[in-house]
């Protein structure tokens, strides 16, 4: 069974309620059909009577909650909570009816805040993460978000036979030892969680403990001395390459008697610009599914989107989202 079936599944056994906020955009009713039709999620769309009619046409959503954001009885409620979250900023009752009318995402992070919906998927066509971090914040004690995909290698007996998570590829452009540190504590609750096994932590770099000497590589260093202090329960170890990382029998001669060094199957990279080339690479070269960017460290489940995601692009990102959702109710 592929990756994405057993998350399905999941989903499946324990149907959580998803926001779809981009009723301007066909993929949304494609996979809409798709998510209701095999019980994926119950979901709630949001849009006007002209925009759900026009776009989706020729696809049944049967089952779907429409919202109207204009016409909503729920509006005042999600006005009060608006102004109440953003009170400090100075965002009055008209300021904060006006951005809930022109950017549905900030409708939907507040259904979500005020326990009407489970989580949201969006970003096919607009903003996921400014609403999300203005209206949810990060989880108590994280200081930023992070995405990453989860990668599914065929006829591949590295990682967990061949599953991984990649980080950081979709959200932070300006990586400090700090965060890396974190991203690998989150990637690594994100692997156990979707995949089941624990998670081995590489720390990637151009180096492999100290083969070469650069600032990046002392950035890489810090941050897995951070991780390990602060995360003793997790097997986080690097600086490493990816070869070391990954390949046994180069383990043994750059990084022998590493706890993670040939055996990692949750890597972090060293900047927005690595990661996001790398999962490319790998879900190009090696025709990888690359599930995601699924986004790790906000208070409540909301995932992002490619803008050139595929209906069934957005199916997946949506049962995962049912998935986070599901953990975090435990």
């Amino acid at each position: 069974m592929a990756f994405i079936d057993t998350i399905y599944a999941r989903a499946k056994a324990d149907k959580k309620t998803i926001v779809l906020p981009e009723s301007m955009d066909k993929r949304t009713f494609a996979a809409a059909e798709k998510i209701l039709k095999e019980g994926i999620a119950n979901l709630i769309i949001i849009g006007t009577p002209e925009e759900i009619a026009e776009n989706s046409k020729g696809y049944d959503i049967t089952g779907a909650t429409i919202v109207d954001p204009f016409n909503d009885p729920n509006k005042q409620k999600y006005i009060d909570k608006f102004v109440e979250l953003r009170a400090k900023k100075g965002v009055t009752p008209e300021m904060a009816k006006e951005q809930m009318e022109k950017d549905y995402m900030y409708y939907a992070c507040l259904m979500c805040k005020c326990g009407d919906a489970d989580g949201a998927v969006s970003g096919a066509t607009g903003n996921t993460i400014r609403p999300a971090l203005q209206l949810l914040k990060t989880k108590p004690g994280i200081s930023s978000v992070s995405g990453f995909f989860l990668m599914e290698v065929p006829n591949c007996e590295l990682g967990e036979n061949g599953l991984f998570v990649f980080a950081d590829c979709a959200v932070n452009p300006d990586l400090d030892s700090e965060k890396l540190a974190e991203v690998a504590a989150l990637s690594a609750d994100s692997f156990k969680s979707f995949v089941g096994a624990e998670p081995k932590v590489a720390m990637l770099s151009f180096s492999s403990y100290g083969s070469a000497k650069h600032e990046r590589v002392t950035m890489v260093a810090d941050a897995v001395k951070i991780a390990n202090e602060k995360y003793p329960d997790i097997a986080v170890d690097g600086e490493l390459q990816l070869d070391a990382a990954l390949v046994p029998e180069v383990a043994a001669l750059k990084a022998p008697n590493s706890k993670v060094a040939g055996k990692a199957n949750t890597l972090v990279f060293p900047s927005l610009e690595a990661g996001n080339i790398g999962y490319k690479l790998v879900q190009r070269l090696a025709k990888a599914g690359a599930y995601g960017p699924v986004l790790q460290g906000l208070s409540m489940p909301v995932n992002d989107l490619s803008r050139g995601c595929f209906a069934e692009d957005i199916v997946g990102v949506v049962a995962m989202t049912a998935v986070q959702a599901q953990d975090a109710a435990k």
